[in-house]
């Protein structure tokens, strides 16, 4: 009920204020007035327990879920530990926050953990906001791939977390592809422009340079797979990609609707990783 706000105020500021531009005027101020009530606001979870602030419930869904997912495999073995302990840290949560998302993992390895319900009530309490949704399934396929593999168990689970927030088979196939596609980025991106910047001639000779000394660092391809588009996109349908991600990825707008500013440098590095993608492919096409 994220628009009670601006239905007040466009009627008391139409009224009150002057007809239309009064009612306008209303409508911007019931807008604020609804983003505050959001930010404010709290919410129940039957796993974590009432009164939760949304960044809250955002943080221990996220651990529980990797519980889960580490758990899938079998056994949660010391790299699934360190994983979780990595992203605390980069996510630099303090004592207090350590400790519910370490409980949240441990909930997160019960046999009997209530994935689809955990999953419906974070939803609900995201304001079934896309963006957010988007970004949760993000973080949990990109766990999923720190091993390089994802295994038919992990696979399963993650398409019941994507399904259960609105996703479709071909949107969450998709993701897949563009998240493996992205991590190549975290580690290779500075590599190519390393190298590249050293050789001369055209730009064929130096993808050819790249492939044969970091072949496991991105590819051009990867590039293409990270926007969501192929090596026959023109540049317009290209820098559209470009441009509708990083709106959907920008840490101001993401932690306005409700993610964990602990989450920042998570939302930052994805930004990076797209940023990279579109620079290797304008530098593929000579695109200014």
């Amino acid at each position: 009920m994220q628009f009670i706000g601006k239905i007040l105020g466009f009627f008391i500021g139409y009224k009150f204020l002057g007809g239309f531009f009064g009612g306008m005027l209303g409508l911007i101020i019931g807008h604020w007035a609804d983003k505050k009530l959001y930010e404010l606001g709290t919410v129940s979870s039957s796993i974590f327990g009432k009164a939760l602030t949304r960044q809250s419930i955002f943080i221990q869904t996220t651990f529980a879920v990797l519980g889960h997912i580490s758990k899938s495999k079998g056994r949660v073995t010391e790299d699934d530990i360190q994983l979780a302990r990595g992203l605390m840290n980069q996510m630099k949560l303090d004592a207090q926050n350590q400790q519910l998302a370490q409980q949240a993992f441990t909930l997160g390895k019960d046999s009997n953990f209530p994935l689809r319900q955990v999953i419906k009530e974070f939803r609900e309490a995201c304001g079934q906001r896309r963006d957010l949704l988007r970004f949760f399934v993000e973080v949990q396929i990109q766990a999923a791939l720190q091993d390089g593999t994802i295994d038919i168990n992990e696979q399963k689970i993650l398409f019941t977390i994507a399904e259960s927030l609105g996703m479709s088979r071909f949107q969450f196939e998709q993701m897949l592809a563009m998240i493996a596609a992205a991590q190549r980025f975290r580690s290779g991106q500075y590599q190519y422009e390393q190298y590249s910047s050293q050789q001369d001639g055209n730009y064929q000779g130096r993808q050819s340079g790249y492939q044969q000394s970091y072949n496991k660092g991105p590819t051009l391809e990867d590039a293409y797979s990270v926007l969501g588009v192929n090596a026959n996109s023109d540049q317009t349908t290209v820098k559209r990609a470009y441009r509708k991600l990083m709106n959907e990825h920008h840490p101001d707008k993401l932690v306005a609707k409700g993610l964990p500013p602990e989450m920042m440098e998570v939302a930052k590095e994805k930004a990076q990783q797209i940023q990279a993608a579109y620079d290797l492919i304008c530098k593929a096409k000579g695109w200014k």
